[in-house]
């Protein structure tokens, strides 16, 4: 039994010079296609130690920045399918299998995504945006001097009415974006929002966008996702990107 897998980056059309990933990086033709690959040892890249590794942060930041590293240079170059993070076959015969499987389906993706990038749009508004206070006399509670309880329950019925009221405007303001941005866009998907200790901001994410443009809409689309801004939102444009959020194919 062998101790080495074979560690898939991506699948494409052609062959074009990489840097190096987790290892270093060579090609397996087949059915028209490229698949871009590493040989890794099973010790660190078999299903059992992949499930430690998986689990230990440094690791998995190491290795997706040399798989997301050959990804880029690939894409950059010609139109690209990127694979699944750390997604290890047996051998090469499996990768040709999967080649010649799946042909329809990569040339589908393939074509998809000719002439088209992807970007990236974050929108933030400020923590207390969606919680307003209210006022102490909110709520008619001058009505009810000398009932100390009526009169909380009234302001907090109405700073209740007054936080759902602003959380719909505010995710009235996230759909407006997104609507508006994936109006410019070939396709388009919601992500879930980041948490803020993976955003590294302190603000709510309103929306976790992606957009994949047609190249020549790049600065249209940048102008328009910047003017989407103001009123305590800021919208952040990052990319282009290799098109990840819309290559999703489950290659077993």
């Amino acid at each position: 039994m062998s101790d080495a897998g074979t560690y898939v980056y991506a699948v494409a059309r052609s062959a074009v010079e990489c840097p190096e990933g987790v290892a270093p990086v060579r090609t397996i033709a087949g059915a028209g296609l490229v698949a871009y690959v590493s040989t890794v040892p099973l010790a660190e890249f078999g299903e059992e130690p992949l499930r430690r590794s998986l689990e230990d942060l440094d690791w998995l930041a190491v290795t997706a920045r040399a798989h997301h590293r050959v990804v880029d240079v690939v894409a950059t170059a010609t139109p690209t399918a990127p694979v699944r993070l750390v997604t290890v076959y047996a051998d090469d015969d499996q990768v040709r299998d999967l080649l010649e499987r799946r042909r329809d389906d990569f040339l589908e993706v393939l074509s998809h995504v000719t002439g088209r990038r992807e970007w990236g749009v974050k929108a933030y508004v400020g923590p207390g945006a969606a919680s307003p206070a209210t006022e102490e006399g909110d709520g008619g509670a001058g009505d009810d001097v000398g009932k100390p309880g009526t009169a909380y329950l009234l302001r907090r019925r109405a700073s209740l009415r007054g936080r759902e009221q602003a959380r719909r405007q505010i995710m009235g303001r996230a759909d407006h974006i997104h609507a508006t941005l994936s109006s410019l866009a070939a396709a388009s998907c919601r992500h879930r929002a980041q948490d803020p200790q993976l955003s590294g901001r302190d603000e709510v994410m309103l929306l976790n966008g992606a957009y994949l443009v047609d190249e020549g809409r790049d600065e249209e689309f940048a102008a328009t996702a910047g003017s989407l801004g103001g009123d305590g939102v800021e919208v952040h444009l990052t990319g282009p990107w290799a098109p990840y959020s819309f290559t999703v194919l489950e290659t077993s």
